[in-house]
């Protein structure tokens, strides 16, 4: 269980964040600097980088993390969002599973209560936990693509070819396959021997 304490004044320019990480690069840390080159130049914007690390888009130096990268894929920020939200605020969702609004009352009173807040702060954590999920989708987990690696189709003909070469070679072998049988019959004037010998030469060879 979790409830993080962290929370911003500006709770209006929560979407305008949330934009500028998606549409510039990753940073090698995230600082009071970007955040001034992003337009947010008043002290109360530097809030933003604990809520940050608090949602999991940024490690404890600043270092964006892995997250902080896949929020930038328009098409599951707001999925990626979602479960950052759950896992940052899980305890508000043990009191509703869908928050609205209309449990602003006790959610503030939650904030209240775990982190021993006054009514003001208790206010503004909320205020930023609802900033944030008016821009999530708490309904589903981020997709979680599969790569599959397929060989080139041409590599798959070559190995079809080959293997066909390889088949007809062998069964052209096959067919012109010969023996040959060294036989050396013993000295004898005993026709009877050497009948012996070619019988069973007939029924182990030909037959």
């Amino acid at each position: 269980m979790a409830l993080t304490n962290a929370y911003v004044l500006p709770t209006n320019r929560i979407p305008d964040l949330l934009r500028k990480i998606q549409d510039g690069q990753v940073p090698a840390r995230f600082t009071i600097q970007l955040l001034k080159d992003w337009g947010f130049t008043s002290t109360n914007d530097r809030a933003f980088i604990p809520l940050l690390k608090a949602i999991g888009f940024l490690t404890a130096d600043g270092t964006p993390t892995q997250r902080y990268s896949e929020y930038r894929d328009h098409s599951q920020s707001k999925q990626v969002l979602g479960q950052a939200i759950r896992e940052a605020y899980s305890d508000i969702f043990l009191i509703k599973e869908h928050p609205t609004t209309a449990d602003r009352s006790a959610i503030e009173g939650k904030f209240k209560s775990y982190h021993n807040a006054s009514d003001n702060i208790a206010a503004l954590m909320t205020r930023t936990f609802f900033g944030l999920l008016s821009q999530a989708d708490i309904s589903a987990s981020p997709r979680q693509s599969i790569k599959i690696e397929l060989p080139p189709e041409n590599d798959v003909r070559e190995e079809s070819f080959q293997g066909e070469s390889v088949a007809k070679s062998m069964s052209s072998l096959s067919r012109s396959l010969h023996y040959n049988i060294q036989i050396h019959l013993p000295a004898t004037k005993d026709v009877e021997v050497y009948n012996s010998i070619f019988k069973s030469l007939k029924e182990h060879l030909v037959d």
